[in-house]
């Protein structure tokens, strides 16, 4: 074991020699990777030509939505549990989360289990991969009356495969109580959606499309709907949901409980908020707050577009030593990349939108086991890879917009564990690396040579 070690650090050094002695220039003193921290907040005014995010006008326009009567509007949970069994949880609730693996409740779950189990409505903002998703599993399943089985609680999510994520986790920490969950999404057969739905279910999370659908057909009936989730409320909006979430709220019954959660809380989401909650207890972290703590991130200077290839190879030895995902920014891209690879007898796993749900689930299924150790794939599918070994993420090409950035490299070092994200940036991405430090306060350093050791 101690040979393979040193064996791969002198490969991971020659990879490294490679890439120094291409003599790529560095990414110009715009990056503010060569800056100590004591001279960042003057660099960060010097925004690059065409840097595209407005710091000022996010946050004016978030002090604005808060200010208009933002006091009577919120209130606040001040309650901190430093344990699971101090928040009064039933018996066979606690066996599952202990089951699961979670020994300490995370901040977001300190502080925000309680507020939803006690059927406050709730916004809540944390980092990815620190357990939003137990957090609200686990008000739902405190909440159930387990002797009805009817539709109780309603899930939202942007994508499928979050969807199916979600009610892979409600159904194992409800494991003891005998939940019955079933995923509403687009992509499988209606008629079978149907059939689970008449047989009778505590939970359905869903897409907005399929979930509007049964409610539609009243195969899913919203009468004893008593709680009301929307994960990943900003993705929903940026992808268009708007108005399907306004259509399906319509249809639930007035009495009922909201929860929005989300990694970032842009002000657009803040403002849906108001339409349907009811003094909601306000968990939310400010821009700046934004940490990716745990996760070590570092740039490659590729220069060119046609040298991440290259690139990419040199490290794959070291992608496979861990489980990696690479994020490209289009479908078109993925199936390229992957092409590439397996053309130089590298193994790697894609997934992308254009392949259908249930090519999608293998690959997922193989990733997660671990029989695949690399996949490529796209934004659209950054929120619903939850896999817990996940300790490298490549952003093969820079996000296009900064708060991807967190869904994606929040991918590694989940709940605490240690992460690596590497950044390919070529000279027309100077601009978005300077965006992405700035919006999470963060510094992006040059990758050192000893890439493995920090794996």
């Amino acid at each position: 074991m101690v040979l393979g070690k040193v064996v791969m650090c002198n490969l991971i050094r020659g990879v490294w020699e490679t890439l120094i002695f291409r003599n790529k220039p560095k990414l110009s003193s715009v990056a503010l990777s060569s800056l100590s921290p004591s001279h960042r907040s003057s660099a960060v005014m010097a925004a690059p030509e065409g840097s595209q995010f407005d710091t000022r006008q996010y946050d004016s326009k978030m002090t604005e939505l808060l200010a208009t009567d933002g006091q009577e509007f919120f209130t606040s949970y001040d309650e901190v549990y430093d344990s699971f069994d101090s928040m009064g949880l039933q018996e066979n609730l606690l066996r599952g989360i202990y089951a699961y693996g979670f020994e300490k409740p995370s901040a977001i779950q300190q502080r925000g289990i309680v507020p939803f189990c006690k059927g406050l409505d709730v916004i809540q903002q944390a980092q990815s991969g620190t357990g939003k998703t137990a957090t609200f599993c686990s008000g739902i399943l405190q909440q159930l009356d387990y002797g009805l089985t009817e539709c109780q609680a309603l899930v939202l999510a942007p994508t499928r495969e979050l969807a199916q994520q979600i009610e892979k986790v409600m159904r194992a920490l409800g494991d003891y109580l005998g939940v019955r969950v079933h995923a509403c999404v687009g992509g499988t057969s209606v008629r079978e959606d149907q059939r689970i739905l008449s047989n009778g279910v505590h939970v359905v999370v869903g897409t907005p499309g399929r979930v509007f659908d049964m409610l539609r057909r009243q195969s899913l009936r919203p009468d004893n709907i008593k709680m009301f989730v929307l994960d990943e409320a900003d993705e929903m909006l940026s992808r268009g949901f708007k108005d399907q979430i306004y259509d399906i709220f319509q249809l639930l019954p007035s009495k009922i409980q909201v929860g929005v959660f989300s990694a970032t809380m842009p002000p657009e989401a803040l403002e849906i908020t108001r339409k349907f909650m009811n003094k909601p207890v306000r968990i939310l972290v400010k821009r700046d707050e934004l940490t990716l703590e745990g996760i070590k991130q570092f740039y490659v200077n590729v220069d060119k577009e046609e040298w991440k290839l290259e690139t990419l190879c040199d490290l794959y030895e070291t992608l496979a030593i861990t489980q990696s995902v690479i994020f490209v920014n289009t479908r078109r891209k993925v199936d390229w990349l992957t092409d590439k690879m397996r053309s130089r007898d590298h193994t790697v796993s894609a997934t992308h939108g254009d392949m259908d749900q249930n090519t999608r689930d293998i690959i997922m299924r193989e990733f997660r086991s671990g029989s695949s150790r690399v996949l490529i794939t796209t934004d659209l599918l950054a929120r619903g890879i939850d896999v817990q070994q996940v300790s490298l993420v490549i952003n093969y090409d820079l996000p296009t917009q900064p708060e991807n950035y967190l869904h994606r490299i929040g991918r590694s070092g989940r709940f605490g564990r240690k992460g690596v994200a590497i950044n390919f940036v070529t000279k027309d991405d100077e601009r978005m690396l300077f965006d992405i430090q700035k919006f999470y306060n963060v510094l992006v350093e040059e990758l050192p040579s000893n890439v493995a050791d920090l794996l």
